[in-house]
């Protein structure tokens, strides 16, 4: 591997790490395909919920917030990032630059009524919103370590997230370990709600077998425990690096952190294939849009399952 500079004319550019071609195409057809899958997956669960009235519930806006969440990572964060880490210079300006670090870490916080759904999906988005974008413009990332990072970290053409000790605490705290929490907590509540009901009926009479109703709660219950599961797996290697890494004066390799961003990028492009696996509806649902049959004037009616 070469090494030369990202602006050959520009002082203070950052050094550019040349690949060999093959490596090159290899990483492009793996971040790539992983890229297209993100984004089509959940473009796919988008326009499901969104078309079929039959989806149209409170429980399917919260997975329609969630798959808009992870699309918005797929276009806007894994496509640029793709080209960084193969090109291993930044070269999309320092606005794109900045708006591109804010949802770096993701920040990722997943009576249920209609309003309150709705209510839930603004103030989750606005809070995410405004921490991000405080942090970075505000600079607040660096506070206290603004000559480390002039001085040694920035660069012409680079571009890397450098938070101080007590910055990545927060970020990560409210990113990732406390919707965390919240997340296990709730699904103990709910797995604790349905052992009850399961104990409850198996104690009737006429509870020999499950309903409808009760291998469909448990569906679900399973569902967003994979669900959950997911999202703390993949997610949790980055968030701990991200704690670790000022207390170990950024000594950790930038080649790890990179693999570690990436397996974390990974849960926005598996959540679409756990909804197939799980939900008889979106596969339905995806071979209504993939056989042209939604553009039928009676397609948002079909039934894609039976109540």
């Amino acid at each position: 591997m070469e090494a030369e500079l990202c602006y050959e004319s520009r002082n203070g550019s950052c050094l550019r790490t040349v690949y060999p071609l093959s490596i090159q195409i290899t990483l492009y057809v793996i971040l790539g395909t992983t890229v297209l899958l993100t984004v089509s997956g959940n473009l796919l669960v988008i326009i499901s919920i969104a078309y079929f009235k039959q989806l149209h519930s409170p429980t399917n806006y919260l997975l329609l917030s969630l798959a808009a969440s992870d699309l918005f990572l797929g276009a806007v964060v894994m496509f640029p990032s793709m080209i960084r880490c193969v090109e291993t210079c930044w070269y999309f300006g320092d606005v794109f630059y900045r708006y591109y670090a804010v949802c770096h870490p993701l920040l990722y916080t997943s009576k249920v009524t209609v309003h309150a759904v709705i209510i839930m999906i603004v103030v989750s988005w606005s809070v995410s919103a405004m921490v991000g974008f405080g942090m970075i413009f505000l600079e607040l990332n660096i506070l206290g370590i603004e000559e480390l990072y002039y001085n040694h970290v920035v660069c012409e053409g680079g571009c890397v997230l450098f938070q101080s000790g007590v910055s990545s605490a927060v970020s990560s705290v409210l990113s990732f370990y406390v919707p965390g929490v919240i997340m296990l907590t709730v699904y103990l509540k709910i797995f604790l709600v349905a052992q009850r009901q399961v104990h409850s009926k198996q104690n009737m009479s006429y509870a020999n077998s499950l309903s409808i109703t009760d291998k469909s709660q448990r569906k679900a219950t399973k569902t967003l425990a994979i669900i959950m599961g997911a999202f703390l797996s993949f997610w949790a290697p980055f968030f701990i690096c991200n704690i670790i890494d000022p207390v170990i004066s950024y000594s950790t390799p930038a080649e790890l952190f990179e693999i570690l961003v990436w397996v974390g990028y990974l849960n926005s492009t598996v959540n679409p294939l756990i909804y197939a696996f799980f939900y008889s509806w979106f596969r339905k649902a995806f071979r209504i849009i993939i056989s042209g049959k939604i553009l039928r004037t009676d397609a948002s009616d079909m039934k894609l399952f039976t109540e």
